[in-house]
C-alpha cells in the first residue's frame, strides 16, 4: 500500500489576517461565494468585503444555516449557481467549514475556510461531517482534496469561547493515538493510503504541544492574552492535527464519538468533548500503560474537559444504553475496526463502563 501524505496548500495563521482575505482567495477565483453565520456576518461582514476590495474578485456572502446537512449544501449550490461564484470560502466553525467545503466539493471549485475558533481540526482536512437536518451524526463524506487556503486569526479564534478552544484540544488529544494505532494495525488512512513517518512526527508534535501549552494556554485565553502557548495550541488543534488525523487515520476514539453523536442524550456536548472521552475508551481497549492513562486524565482535567459520561450528559448510563452505544461504535462502516486488536461490541461497553470509572475514580 503506497504511503500518502495529504495536507492544505496554504496554511497561514496570525492576529488580523482576516483582513488579508481577499487578497490571498483572489488567486482561487473570480466571484467568490462567502458563507457564514449571521452572527459572524453581522460582526465581521464588512471587513470581509473590505478584504476583497482592489483584490479582482467579487464576493457574495450568504448567511449559514447552522447545520451541515445535505439540504444546506444543496441550497448553498444553488445560490453559487446563480451568482456564477467559481470559488467558495467558509468562516466560521466547523459545520460552516465543512459546509464550504462540501459546496464546493460538489461544484469542483477551489475552497478557502477561515476558522473563527479552533474548536476542532476540521478546517485542514478533506474530510466533511455530513449531519441530519436534526443534528444528529449521517456521514462522513471524503473529498478528493484538502482545502486550497486554511486562514486562521488567532486574534478572532482567541476570542471565541474558551470552551471552543478546550473541545479542540479534545479533538486533538485523540491524534496521536489514532494515528499511532492506525500505523500498529496498517489500517488503510483517511488520505487513502498507509501512514507517513511524516504525518506521524506531526500527531506526536500535535501530543506533544497538549501536553505541554494546554493548561497555559487555557489561562492566558482566559485572562484575554495571546501567548505563544495560545498560538501553539491553535496551531496544534487545527493544523498539527487535522494533517496527524487524516494522513494517519482514525479509530476508537472517534468512533465512540459517533456513537454518542447519535445519542440524544449527548447533544450538548462538542465533538471535541466526546473525542476526548473517547480517548479514553479507546486506551482502555488497547490496554495502555498506567502511566499514559494518568497523563491523559490529569490533562483532561487540567483543561476542563469530560472524563465521565455524565460530564456529557448521559446521567442514567442503563444497560441498555450501555449495549446500544458499544454497538454503535462497533458499525463495520465505523473506524473501531482500525485499531491493532479486533473489538467486540461486548469489548466496547465493558471499555465505556472502564474509562467511564476512571474519570469518576479522578474527579
Amino acid at each position: 500500500m503506497a504511503r500518502i501524505f495529504r495536507s492544505p496548500s496554504r496554511y497561514i495563521q496570525g492576529p488580523g489576517v482576516l483582513s488579508e482575505l481577499g487578497e490571498h482567495v483572489a488567486s482561487l477565483g473570480s466571484s467568490v461565494l462567502a458563507i457564514a453565520r449571521p452572527e459572524a456576518i453581522e460582526r465581521a461582514g464588512a471587513a470581509i468585503e473590505r478584504s476583497f476590495a482592489g483584490s479582482g474578485a467579487a464576493i457574495t456572502l450568504v448567511p449559514f444555516n447552522g447545520e451541515c446537512s445535505e439540504s444546506e449544501v444543496r441550497r448553498l449550490r444553488i445560490t453559487a449557481r446563480e451568482h456564477e461564484c467559481n470559488a467558495v470560502v467558509g468562516i466560521g466553525g466547523g459545520k460552516a467549514l465543512d459546509t464550504a467545503k462540501a459546496v464546493a466539493y460538489t461544484m469542483d471549485v477551489p475552497v478557502a475556510v477561515c476558522p473563527t475558533a479552533a474548536s476542532s481540526d476540521a478546517p485542514v482536512s478533506a474530510l466533511a461531517v455530513i449531519y441530519h437536518d436534526d443534528g444528529t451524526f449521517d456521514r462522513y463524506l471524503h473529498l478528493s482534496a484538502s482545502p486550497d487556503i486554511v486562514l486562521m486569526d488567532t486574534a478572532i479564534a482567541a476570542a471565541a469561547p474558551v470552551r471552543l478552544t478546550v473541545a479542540g484540544m479534545g479533538d486533538a488529544l485523540a491524534t496521536f493515538f489514532e494515528a499511532r494505532a492506525c500505523a500498529r494495525s496498517g489500517a488503510l488512512t483517511c488520505a487513502g493510503g498507509s501512514t507517513t513517518t511524516a504525518s506521524l512526527a506531526l500527531a506526536r508534535a500535535c501530543h506533544d504541544t497538549l501536553m505541554a501549552d494546554g493548561a497555559k494556554a487555557k489561562a492566558a485565553i482566559e485572562a484575554g492574552r495571546i501567548t505563544p502557548e495560545v498560538e501553539n495550541i491553535i496551531e496544534a488543534n487545527t493544523l498539527l492535527s487535522g494533517i496527524g488525523f487524516e494522513s494517519c487515520g482514525l479509530a476508537a476514539a472517534h468512533a465512540v464519538n459517533n456513537a454518542l453523536s447519535r445519542r440524544p442524550e449527548a447533544a450538548r456536548s462538542m465533538h471535541g468533548e466526546k473525542v476526548a472521552f473517547g480517548t479514553l475508551v479507546q486506551l482502555v481497549l488497547e490496554g495502555a500503560p498506567e502511566s499514559e492513562v494518568e497523563q491523559v486524565l490529569s490533562f483532561v482535567r487540567a483543561v476542563g474537559l469530560p472524563c465521565t459520561l455524565a460530564d456529557l450528559g448521559i446521567d442514567d448510563a442503563s444497560p441498555e444504553l450501555l449495549d446500544a452505544l458499544a454497538a454503535d461504535a462497533c458499525r463495520p462502516e465505523d473506524t473501531m475496526g482500525n485499531l491493532p486488536v479486533a473489538v467486540t461490541p461486548a469489548m466496547a461497553r465493558d471499555a465505556i463502563i472502564a474509562a467511564d470509572e476512571l474519570g469518576h475514580a479522578r474527579a
